[in-house]
């Protein structure tokens, strides 16, 4: 990431359009928009009134909407997701607890997003800002509505998504015989019944995808007045920076504009 930066600093000075995640996405992000008001670039950050981390800074302007629910609903909601996704239990009694707690945590993303499109006065703004790209995590595919809208190249910063939706948006190989999957307890060296294992439980992630992102692709057709997926949204990502390491992930193919950051999300505990 450090060469990364340094390369754009390099060049002139660039207006970046960022739509973060809250939560730990955002302070792994927070890193890298410090770093890049200090190679000169302009910053401009758009998020909800009511969040848990994203705040105010000197490196960056914060563009504010309000948003139907309180501090107090949200940090609620988060704690009983982050609790019940580390309860131990069965694969079947696990994935339940996170499809259970998904749906409260969608819910928001999915009500943040709604105002933020329908804020007329918020979307002018961004609409004669000139912004160069759309800097977001697809984690909540906000951003690649807006980048869609604006017609802007978007740089994704992620360390995964849900139901592997994004090795699907960049067509990367994730073969079944070492690239174990979320819930299985595998490692990349499987025998051929931990690989048949492997392999089915991409089932339940077809659900999971569907139930987690067809809200949004509701929200960005009204607001693009065209029919739109996710995925297709997101298969025009320019760049993904990948918030892996490989000497703690197990190893699997990446496409040549998958950009791997691991470790930039050490910067705060």
């Amino acid at each position: 990431v450090v060469l990364l930066l340094s390369l754009l600093g390099l060049a002139d000075a660039g207006k970046l359009l960022v739509v973060p995640v809250d939560g730990s996405h955002w302070l792994s992000m927070r890193e890298v928009l410090d770093m890049l008001h200090q190679k000169g670039h302009e910053v401009v950050v758009v998020a909800p009134e009511v969040s848990m981390h994203i705040k105010p800074s000197k490196n960056f302007v914060m563009k504010m909407y309000s948003v139907p629910y309180t501090q107090e609903e949200l940090e609620r909601d988060f704690q009983a997701f982050f609790h019940g996704s580390f309860e131990e239990g069965s694969f079947f009694e696990r994935f339940f607890h996170i499809l259970e707690g998904m749906k409260r945590i969608t819910n928001f993303g999915v009500s943040s997003c709604e105002q933020l499109l329908q804020n007329k006065e918020l979307i002018r703004y961004l609409e004669e800002s000139k912004f160069d790209a759309v800097l977001t995590d697809p984690f909540v595919p906000c951003g690649a509505i807006l980048a869609e809208h604006l017609s802007l190249p978007s740089m994704y910063f992620l360390r995964g998504i849900p139901c592997g939706l994004d090795f699907e948006a960049t067509q990367c190989p994730k073969p079944p015989s070492y690239v174990p999957r979320v819930f299985t307890d595998l490692t990349d060296r499987m025998t051929f019944l931990q690989r048949v294992k492997n392999l089915l439980f991409d089932i339940p992630s077809i659900f999971l995808c569907n139930f987690a992102f067809e809200p949004y692709s509701k929200l960005a057709s009204e607001f693009l007045q065209r029919e739109v997926t996710v995925l297709d949204l997101l298969r025009k990502g320019s760049v993904w920076l990948l918030r892996v390491d490989f000497v703690l992930d197990y190893p699997r193919p990446l496409m040549p504009n998958i950009i791997p950051i691991g470790g930039v999300n050490c910067a705060h505990k």
